[in-house]
């Protein structure tokens, strides 16, 4: 059956139509075309989960009364509320009330999607620091926000610019979303920086939601700030975070929210209609993991940090200006000096040598000119793209 193509268009919402298509999805829709594909595209670490957490929740599946075979509380778990109240407060001297602050996510994706849902009115604004994830703009379209970007560059370490938020807050700003350690430069944002930012949100009384997801990937002499841990930032912060990366735990999809009483109590609203629990067996696995887990996250942190060197150094090595990311698990070279823009540079070495990297300008237009490269790859297939990215850039130079 023909449809009438507007037609079609006015089958579906205004906000859907309003969103573009991920510009990350059609290089991974080509890698399934192409043999001998490294991927640097990805943001999943290559590690499997550490066996002592699969076992632990995998075991009790066998008992058919036991809690991994039923729901549980619409907030997740008391017992994995009360091991992150005790993590978070042991990492950063945060506070939070297990019964009335925690909230057991699907994931961060969930947990991003209900807090602006749970803030946002239709027209209201949300100031988003770029290049960022690439959900944050949909996310805020389909709350009914309006998404401000606000650039940030090398030359500041991709850090957010209090002065450049200061700018752009007007009456209709209700929202600052921060995404530090970032996905995809690896910058890091300071104490100072972030106490900045929390001081313009005490005075315009505005929240902040923190997605933290990476706070566990730092490396060298870089330490992760938890936003609401600052002065001031806890009782107008959702923090956001889970166990996807640092413990390798993608496909358990589970994360958390942590928000004053009334805010958690708000999105939880919204995650009981739309959710009603994370999966059982993935929170038994996640509070193994908080119990455990603190070696196999150190042990795989070492492991990025070499690779991270290995990237870096052979990028710039290649003529690529590479700055040197700082935290989370990627690498965010320049690719101008090719003359190639980002997605020609992208597009052509994934059907010239097999390497899949990421366009940078798919985290929006402060990207222009880079591309991601992911190092949750094993440090052989890291030094082969390299050899395979070389060969590219001296025929794209002529």
């Amino acid at each position: 059956m023909t449809v009438d193509p507007m037609v079609g268009r006015l089958r579906v919402s205004q906000r859907v139509r309003e969103i573009p298509a991920s510009g990350i999805r059609k290089y991974f829709d080509l890698v399934n075309t192409i043999p001998d594909v490294i991927s640097l595209g990805v943001g999943e670490p290559d590690f499997s989960t550490p066996t002592h957490i699969s076992s632990a929740a995998a075991a009790p599946l066998q008992d058919a009364d036991y809690v991994a075979t039923h729901y549980t509380s619409n907030y997740g778990l008391l017992s994995l509320r009360q091991a992150l109240a005790s993590h978070l407060g042991r990492l950063y001297g945060v506070s939070y009330d297990p019964a009335a602050e925690l909230l057991i996510t699907v994931g961060v994706s969930e947990g991003l999607d209900i807090a602006l849902r749970a803030l946002v009115d239709p027209g209201d604004e949300v100031i988003i620091p770029e290049p960022s994830y690439v959900s944050y703009i949909p996310c805020t379209v389909l709350a009914g926000g309006v998404p401000v970007m606000v650039p940030t560059f090398e030359r500041d370490g991709f850090e957010p610019q209090p002065e450049a938020i200061a700018a752009a807050i007007t009456p209709r700003t209700k929202v600052i979303l921060l995404g530090y350690p970032n996905n995809p430069t690896g910058a890091v944002a300071r104490r100072e920086t972030l106490e900045r930012i929390v001081a313009l949100a005490t005075e315009h009384d505005l929240f902040i939601i923190s997605d933290e997801i990476y706070d566990r990937l730092v490396y060298g002499r870089h330490r992760h700030v938890c936003v609401s841990s600052l002065p001031g930032a806890q009782e107008r912060t959702i923090l956001l975070g889970g166990f996807s990366k640092a413990y390798a735990m993608t496909g358990w999809r589970v994360g958390y929210a942590a928000a004053p009483p009334d805010i958690l109590e708000a999105m939880m609203k919204v995650h009981q209609y739309i959710i009603m629990c994370a999966p059982s067996p993935a929170q038994i696995a996640a509070e193994v993991a908080l119990q455990t887990g603190e070696d196999d996250v150190a042990r795989m942190v070492a492991e990025y940090d070499r690779r991270r060197r290995a990237i870096v150094d052979g990028l710039n090595a290649l003529g690529l200006p590479c700055f040197e990311p700082q935290g989370a698990f990627y690498a965010f070279p320049e690719v101008s000096p090719t003359g190639l823009s980002s997605s020609e540079f992208a597009e052509r070495l994934l059907r010239e040598e097999h390497v899949l990297v990421v366009p940078g300008d798919a985290f929006g237009p402060a990207g222009a000119g880079h591309v991601r490269c992911s190092y949750a790859t094993a440090l052989p297939k890291i030094e082969e793209a390299l050899t395979r990215i070389g060969r590219f850039v001296k025929r794209a130079r002529g």
